[in-house]
């Protein structure tokens, strides 16, 4: 269980749509959130004229999934420039510098890196990176510092906006209160759990090989970009996933295990057989006299 920590969110238009800094203590990073339409404000930004890694995000045409490029600049005001001009699926973008310049091109290449290969290995975005950049040779105390601020990085990412770095780690491994399956057509089984982050389906769990007329549009999409990223891969008679992966709601996830709208809330089901439903009415009829759950 991660400790807890807090960060700062800075608005200097007074804006909360506008340009956004993110800080947090004892900490010599600093986050920066601009949209598009915003660029020209947050070129006046002192961090974009040192070295910083960045990322760019748009909406993908025919998927469920965001587009992403992640990259990297010394200095990174550069890179943007260029961005701007020459890439065009982009909406926003969230970049990292330090506050005091220590950051140099070996080290941001480092985190440039690291955040492509997360990104490849969660699965959870469209990544415009054709390539693994290769990371620079770091001595121990340099390499130390980069994983620290990644892992600040990290953190900070899902407060922008951003949740494609996020491991599925389930709440199933701690607590079996969380844990729920579903069955459907053709014999699938699906095995899943409730997460902070929305609803994470377990590896191995099964899904039709068929999406149905019934889908919706944005269902069948994901469907398609999970098979497509190797997260359902056929197998007989289904589809067997190849990692945990999160979906942003039980329904989601039903859904696109059975390809078709399906209400998940009512279908997964713990090992008692209560659906989220039950649980919440259970909850609903809290015992306010002897604090008690019936």
């Amino acid at each position: 269980m991660p400790g807890a920590y807090s960060i700062r969110i800075f608005l200097p238009s007074g804006d909360p749509n506008g340009l956004r800094i993110f800080t947090r203590p004892n900490w010599t990073g600093i986050g920066v959130k601009f949209v598009r339409t915003g660029f020209q404000e947050a070129l006046q930004r002192k961090e974009f004229s040192q070295a910083g890694i960045y990322a760019l995000v748009g909406n993908s045409e025919g998927s469920a999934l965001p587009k992403v490029y992640i990259g990297e600049g010394d200095p990174v005001l550069d890179r943007l420039k260029s961005h701007n001009l020459n890439k065009d699926f982009w909406d926003w973008a969230a970049v990292f510098t330090s506050t005091d310049n220590s950051l140099n091109k070996a080290h941001i290449q480092h985190l440039e890196s690291k955040l492509v290969e997360i990104a490849r290995d969660r699965k959870r975005c469209n990544l415009e990176n054709s390539n693994q950049p290769q990371p620079p040779t770091l001595i121990e105390s340099e390499l130390a510092d980069m994983e620290n601020f990644l892992n600040y990085m990290l953190e900070i990412f899902p407060l922008i906006g951003l949740d494609i770095f996020e491991s599925a780690k389930s709440a199933a491994e701690t607590s079996p209160v969380y844990q729920f399956s579903l069955k459907g057509p053709h014999g699938i089984v699906a095995n899943g759990a409730l997460s902070a982050n929305g609803f994470i389906v377990l590896k191995e769990s099964t899904a039709v090989l068929e999406a149905q007329p019934s889908i919706s549009k944005s269902d069948k999409d994901l469907r398609n970009d999970l098979i497509g990223q190797g997260v359902m891969l056929k197998s007989g008679e289904f589809y067997v996933f190849t990692q945990d992966y999160t979906f942003s709601s039980p329904s989601k996830a039903a859904s696109v295990m059975r390809g078709r709208n399906t209400n998940g809330r009512s279908e997964w089901k713990n090992e008692d057989g209560k659906s989220l439903n039950d649980l919440a009415a259970e909850v609903a009829d809290y015992d306010t006299q002897d604090g008690k759950i019936p």
